[in-house]
């Protein structure tokens, strides 16, 4: 690398739209220093996606690399793109066991960095895999152990889940982090009422995910229809988008709670949405470390989520609370309410998630130090 130009970071997602990763890499972008660092993004559609605006705004350039699911077809798209656009200092993939493919590739095309970042424990469905997707993840992760430079995970057991033990391959936790700033902005509580036409004494339950498997919305639905039983006061706020969205509008209307239910869609005032909540619900089948319960513990709103997510996400304890997944709805309705009336002061919650590993300061020096070190042992 030129010592005297930035290193140039190429990062591969599926699409910048708004989810955890995406919205962490956004959040990377806007307070890496730029002088330092030039990054791009490798995406595998060509549509346009949320956050690509702001990022081409930033200076980023955002690569089509389309066909993921034709390995030959995807590899020749790759080399093209790494030579309109190249050379790359660094390729880091958050694409969890498609990075296999992607160091190798990228290791062929010259660049000396390559990553493969974990952000997923995927451990109990790849156990449940057919011969076909077992063959395939042992082909990527033979690649990630053989091609990649370096190894991180968004949380320990996201680690266990892509690369095993740490004495077969060596990797180091890296957390994403949150900018919380926009968390310092008073509560718009009355205002989020009127908004999704809530009663003022309304008890406000969210939840902020993309509509897939993985975020159980079907769970999520039922445990709510028990709480507005236990509570007619309740009312739910789903914010995302996804597949599974009409089947969760449908679900909710055979269940009768259609009426207590908004369905918000994606927002760009997430933070505005969680401060004005009481409790905030996560029965993921699976996470590595979802960047949502740090921004739920920034608003000050107590968490129920599933007992199987690592307690590194733990920032302020006391606003976290588990269940076990096979917990009845009624149950986890039962501990919602409860947990939706205890008081928190807010301020001093933030005050707790700034002084956490996952305030965007600390992740990008951490980020911006993994880079240059990596660079400097190859």
């Amino acid at each position: 690398m030129n010592v005297s130009q930035p290193m140039r970071v190429l990062h591969v997602v599926g699409a910048m739209n708004r989810g955890g990763v995406e919205t962490w890499l956004l959040h990377v972008a806007r307070h890496l220093d730029r002088t330092e660092f030039a990054t791009d993004f490798l995406v595998h559609t060509d549509q346009p996606a949320a956050y690509d605006d702001e990022l081409r705004r930033l200076g980023c350039r955002i690569i089509p690399c389309l066909h993921p699911s034709r390995p030959l077809r995807y590899g020749r798209a790759f080399r093209a793109a790494m030579a309109e656009h190249g050379p790359y200092d660094v390729l880091h993939s958050h694409v969890h066991h498609f990075s296999g493919l992607l160091m190798k590739l990228g290791r062929k095309c010259g660049i000396p960095v390559r990553i493969a970042h974990s952000h997923n424990d995927t451990r109990h469905q790849d156990a449940a895999a057919g011969f076909a997707r077992r063959f395939y993840l042992g082909m990527m992760n033979r690649w990630i152990r053989v091609h990649a430079t370096q190894r991180l995970a968004a949380s320990k057991e996201a680690g266990l889940s892509l690369f095993g033990p740490r004495e077969r391959q060596p990797w180091e936790v890296l957390y994403c982090s949150v900018d919380f700033d926009p968390f310092e902005a008073p509560s718009d509580r009355a205002g989020v009422l009127a908004e999704f036409g809530f009663p003022n004494d309304a008890i406000v339950m969210s939840h902020v995910g993309r509509f897939a498997e993985q975020k159980n919305h079907a769970f999520l639905l039922r445990i709510f229809a028990e709480a507005v039983r236990q509570e007619p006061k309740s009312r739910l706020l789903l914010v995302g988008e996804g597949p599974l969205r009409a089947a969760a509008e449908h679900l909710a209307q055979s269940l009768g709670i259609v009426e207590h239910v908004r369905f918000a869609g994606p927002r760009s005032d997430v933070p505005r949405l969680l401060k004005a909540s009481d409790v905030f619900l996560l029965p993921s089948l699976h996470e590595g470390l979802p960047l949502v319960g740090m921004e739920v513990q920034a608003a000050g709103t107590p968490i129920v989520m599933t007992d199987s997510i690592t307690s590194e996400v733990d920032s302020v304890p006391k606003l976290t609370h588990r269940l076990a997944l096979n917990a009845p709805p009624a149950e986890w309705a039962a501990l919602a309410l409860v947990a939706a009336r205890a008081f928190e002061d807010r301020t001093a919650a933030l005050a707790h998630a700034r002084r956490s590993p996952f305030d965007i300061r600390v992740g990008v020096r951490q980020l911006g130090g993994c880079y240059a070190n990596a660079f400097a042992r190859v």
